[in-house]
């Protein structure tokens, strides 16, 4: 997500845009059922690989639901529709691994809402389709035997992130890998980090939950899970660094350098403020 309050007004109108154009992108290829899937991860894909390969952009203005009136400004390009695709097929191996876990209701009415569309995408993405369903099987795998290696498990996730990054097989490609794998990573943990309290009251799986026993304090526990976010961004923007991104720069540094944080920001404050409510 963006770091609203940093940025500049043209630019926050700018990601707007391009999350708007991505919506709508969705609402094209797969109707009402593809705007639920909307997120801002492959938001920041479209933008992200647009800065690189310099795509073309359409700007328009449309309705929308929200906006029933007054038409909003969009952006799209060739990368939107990748993005889109992108979205879906995430949605449909999710629903699919859902289904075959649990057997949950929204998992088997997922698969048949995607189930079309999403062998489409797989035919024109076959290494992206392969990647995705290999490693969401594969934190399955993990969660099935408690894997407690934090570093092995968020590697899953970061490797499904490093392959939708490599739209092209080409001259960057190494590079994208390892700014995807590392920021796979840190979305991994810092899921974890939200929800490893919740999970410790229920005994469900989280691998961070080992890293908290190993940590005599609180305090030492907060400062290790810091240094491993810390450090995987640090890989994720040495990799941004090294790519040509000028379009649109100072909103991916937005993103990367601070936006990032948002959640984590969140979790501390929330924190923070639950125990002086025990304490009162």
């Amino acid at each position: 997500m963006i770091d609203k309050p940093e940025l500049k007004v043209k630019e926050f109108y700018r990601y707007k845009a391009y999350y708007c154009g991505l919506c709508r992108k969705l609402k094209e290829e797969y109707g009402f059922r593809g705007r639920m899937t909307l997120t801002y991860d492959m938001t920041f894909l479209i933008i992200f690989l647009s800065s690189l390969y310099e795509a073309d952009n359409r700007e328009f203005q449309s309705h929308c639901p929200l906006h029933p009136v007054k038409k909003i400004p969009m952006l799209q390009n060739d990368i939107s529709e990748y993005g889109a695709k992108m979205n879906i097929l995430l949605t449909y191996f999710k629903f699919e691994d859902d289904w075959k876990d649990d057997r949950s209701l929204p998992g088997i009415a997922g698969i048949h809402l995607f189930r079309k569309k999403a062998a489409q995408i797989c035919k024109e993405y076959p290494r992206q389709a392969s990647v995705i369903k290999k490693q969401l099987r594969q934190l399955a795998v993990y969660e099935e035997q408690k894997l407690m290696d934090i570093d092995i498990v968020s590697g899953a996730f970061g490797a499904l992130m490093e392959d939708l990054f490599v739209i092209r097989e080409d001259y960057w490609e190494e590079t994208l890998r390892k700014f995807g794998f590392y920021l796979g990573k840190f979305i991994y943990i810092m899921d974890a980090y939200d929800d490893l309290p919740k999970d410790r009251e229920t005994g469900a799986y989280n691998p961070l939950s080992v890293t908290r026993k190993k940590c005599r304090s609180e305090e030492e526990y907060e400062q290790e899970v810091r240094r491993m976010l810390i450090m995987m961004m640090g890989e994720a923007t040495g990799a941004f660094e090294k790519l040509p991104c000028l379009q649109d720069a100072e909103l991916l540094r937005n993103i990367l350098y601070s936006g990032v944080w948002a959640k984590y920001n969140k979790i501390q404050k929330e924190r923070q403020e639950s125990q002086e409510n025990h304490g009162k």
